[in-house]
């Protein structure tokens, strides 16, 4: 175990619960994050690297080069919020009602910072470290929409690393996976039109809602009829809304879904079956419809051999209990996804203990890891770029 390294980077811990004060009480959403990039380009400009903003809109890269060597590591860390009031009465509770750091996303980018400090003092690596900060991580457009304008080409690197905190896993623990690791989610919505009327004559209407409860029923057949067990997949229903009125048969109604597929072939197999059953349905009773399908997911696979040289730092920076290789996948989804189609590299989980789970508004990231994830960036840097 690296107790040097842990203790030195724990001298940040106290400005890094700072940093992440000001972010947890200014949480900004998908990739309207202006204020919160302007908050982070300026501290890694104080402290010396070359910073390019505006990458797919408020996408920050920050570069260092120390010595000859040619090697080049990307960290990434993400900082957008959620449109959801936290519970809580922390000190450094959002200021923005309806708006709150709930998935830990302003720590995240707290770590990077506090590893950003460190190796700006330190210098201690030969080679270029590239800091990525990534907004839009929540709708799955910060990713895609760094990379198309040109992440990689512009700032090349050798490899990707990605990091998220994770309730229920124990505290301050790392935990590794190689292959399929984290869910493509396709966040649609349907859209079926009727014909509004009178409630008391309803055979003078086509009634969307009576179509949408038909619809939202045999949509759970996807999973349960056409899904081996042992496949993952989910097709949420999480919202129906039709009419406000209880004397009127309403004109629209709309479904919000979220689908979950852990393999390529299995998500173009369910999201044909969403299509083909919401028409048939639509059919079925005289409504129209139009599927509005968002933006294109991708399963996040991570890269054996990174990973197990990621797992690797980890068990000889924390010792080998706190670092775990073969985590079970997540439903969940991460637009990290996209980056590691591009490069190689590895996504892991760090335990952030009995907690409520992220996006519920009592949850709370536990300030105490800030160093501890800065010194996992600090360690994979000085690792890698060591020539």
């Amino acid at each position: 175990m690296k107790e040097k390294l842990l203790s030195r980077v724990s001298t940040f811990q106290d400005e890094m619960k700072e940093w992440m004060d000001v972010m947890h009480q200014n949480p900004e959403l998908n990739m309207d994050t202006l204020e919160t990039a302007k908050f982070i380009a300026g501290k890694l400009n104080s402290w010396g690297y070359a910073v390019a903003e505006g990458i797919g809109g408020t996408g920050i890269v920050a570069s260092m080069t120390v010595g000859d060597c040619e090697k080049a590591i990307g960290l990434r860390a993400d900082f957008d919020a959620l449109p959801i009031t936290e519970d809580n009465d922390l000190p450094y509770k959002s200021r923005n009602e309806g708006r709150a750091h709930l998935c830990g996303h302003d720590a995240h980018s707290t770590m990077l910072l506090g590893a950003a400090k460190y190796l700006a003092e330190t210098r201690d690596f030969n080679g270029t470290v590239r800091l990525i900060f990534q907004p839009g991580e929540e709708t799955m457009e910060g990713a895609p929409a760094m990379v198309a304008d040109g992440l990689f080409e512009r700032f090349p690197v050798d490899a990707v690393y990605g990091m998220h905190n994770m309730p229920g896993l124990p505290l301050g623990k790392f935990h590794f996976r190689e292959g399929e690791t984290m869910a493509a989610v396709d966040n649609w919505a349907i859209e079926l039109t009727g014909k509004g009327s009178h409630g008391s004559m309803p055979e003078l209407s086509i009634d969307p809602l009576v179509c949408g409860a038909s619809l939202v029923m045999a949509l759970q057949t996807i999973v349960s009829r056409n899904v081996s067990p042992w496949k993952n997949s989910v097709v949420n229903v999480g919202a129906f809304q039709s009419g406000i009125a209880g004397n009127a048969v309403p004109q629209k109604a709309i479904l919000r879904l979220s689908i979950r597929n852990m393999e390529a072939g299995l998500r173009t197999m369910v999201l044909d079956k969403v299509r083909s059953i919401t028409k048939a349905q639509a059919e079925a009773f005289n409504c129209g419809y139009e599927i509005h399908e968002g933006v294109a997911d991708a399963v996040l696979v991570n890269t054996p051999e990174n990973t197990q040289w990621a797992y690797k730092v980890a068990q000889e920076t924390f010792g080998e209990e706190n670092a775990v290789y073969g985590m079970h996948p997540y439903m969940g989804s991460e637009d990290f996804a996209f980056m590691l189609q591009k490069k190689a590299g590895t996504y892991c989980m760090m335990g952030n203990g009995d907690t409520f789970m992220v996006h519920h508004p009592k949850y709370v990231f536990n300030q105490d890891l800030l160093s501890r994830g800065a010194t996992y960036w600090v360690a994979l840097t000085e690792a890698y770029l060591s020539c």
